[in-house]
C-alpha cells in the first residue's frame, strides 16, 4: 500500500507539471501580432492593418512601474490615487470604457470566467482594478457597469475588490503609455480601437504579467497572481507549478522548463527507490520475539 502510494504521488507531480504542455492559453497568438503593435516583415500577414489599426498597441512593458500617484474617481465617486489599490496584493488591471459595445465586457467576461474557477479570494489575495481609457465615462455609469456585470457573474460579494475608475484624459493617457497600451477613436464607427487584454500587477506595482485576448487561462492566471504575490498568494503545490513553468515575454504564455522537469523527476525517481528499500528492509528483518 505504502509503495502504490509513493508511486501516484510521483505520477500525480509529474502530471500536474505537465498540465500546460498541451492546455495553456497563448498569451500572444500569432494572429494578434500586428494587432498589438509587433509588425512582422513586410509582405506576410502579420503586416497588413486595417487603417484604424494604426498607432494601436499593446506592448509589454515588464517591470516598469504604473504611476500610483495617478490620481481618479471610482464608481462611487470618491477621489482616489490609483496607488489605493496597491501595497498589500497582487492586481489584476485591464484597461475597458464602460460604454463599449462588445470587447470591453468580453475582456471583462474573461477575467470573471478565469478568476471564478481558481482558488483565491478577490479582496484577500488580490484586487481588480479597472481603467476606462474614454474620458467621457462617469462613476455613474462605471458603478452601473459594475453592478449590472458582477450581477451577472451572481458575484456580489466580490464588490468591495472591484475598482471601476474614470478620469481625465491627460490621466489615462499617463498610465495607459507606461502599461504599454495605446488605443485611438474610430469616427466612422464611434468606438475605440483597441486591443484586448488584462495585466497582472505586483503589490509594488511593477507590470508582472501581460494575457492578451477576451479568454484567460485560470491556470496561467493563477501562476501570474502567485508569482506577482511574492509569496503571499498561493500554496505549496503553485509553487511546484512555478518550478516546473516559466513565463515568456516573447509569446505571452507560461511554458515548461524541461530542465527543472528533469531535475524533479530525478529526486522523485530517488525518493521512490529510497521508500523502497526501507520498505524491502522492514519487511525482511525478523520480529525480535522470533529471533530470542
Amino acid at each position: 500500500m505504502r509503495r502504490c502510494f509513493v508511486s501516484l504521488v510521483g505520477v500525480a507531480t509529474f502530471a500536474a507539471c505537465m498540465t500546460g504542455v498541451v492546455s495553456a492559453q497563448p498569451g500572444f497568438p500569432e494572429s494578434f501580432r500586428a494587432y498589438a503593435g509587433e509588425r512582422g516583415d513586410r509582405g506576410t500577414a502579420s503586416a497588413v492593418m486595417p487603417p484604424q489599426l494604426e498607432d494601436v498597441s499593446f506592448k509589454q512593458r515588464l517591470d516598469e512601474v504604473v504611476p500610483l500617484d495617478a490620481m481618479f474617481v471610482d464608481e462611487t465617486g470618491r477621489t482616489v490615487a490609483l496607488g489605493d489599490f496597491f501595497g498589500r496584493r497582487p492586481v489584476v488591471l485591464a484597461f475597458v470604457y464602460y460604454t463599449c459595445p462588445m470587447l470591453c465586457t468580453q475582456v471583462m467576461n474573461g477575467m470573471s470566467s478565469a478568476l471564478a474557477v481558481i482558488p483565491f479570494t478577490a479582496g484577500q489575495d488580490f484586487e481588480v482594478v479597472l481603467v476606462s481609457f474614454d474620458p467621457r465615462d462617469t462613476p455613474a455609469s462605471a458603478a452601473e457597469k459594475k453592478r449590472a456585470h458582477l450581477e451577472y457573474w451572481s458575484a456580489e460579494q466580490d464588490a468591495p475588490a472591484w475598482h471601476l475608475l474614470t478620469g481625465d484624459e491627460a490621466t489615462i493617457r499617463r498610465v495607459t503609455s507606461a502599461a504599454g497600451f495605446t488605443y485611438r477613436w474610430d469616427e466612422p464607427t464611434g468606438q475605440f480601437a483597441h486591443v484586448s487584454g488584462v495585466l497582472v500587477v505586483t503589490p509594488e506595482g511593477r507590470l508582472s504579467r501581460y494575457f492578451y485576448g477576451i479568454e484567460y487561462s485560470p491556470k496561467e492566471l493563477r501562476m501570474a497572481l502567485v508569482e506577482s504575490g511574492q509569496g503571499r498568494v498561493g500554496s505549496a503545490i503553485d509553487e511546484l507549478l512555478l518550478y516546473c513553468f516559466h513565463y515568456d515575454p516573447e509569446s505571452g504564455r507560461y511554458g515548461v522548463v524541461v530542465m527543472n522537469l528533469i531535475r524533479l523527476g530525478g529526486v522523485l525517481t530517488l525518493l521512490f527507490i529510497g521508500g523502497f528499500i526501507v520498505l524491502m528492509r522492514r519487511g525482511a528483518d525478523p520480529p525480535a520475539e522470533s529471533r530470542a
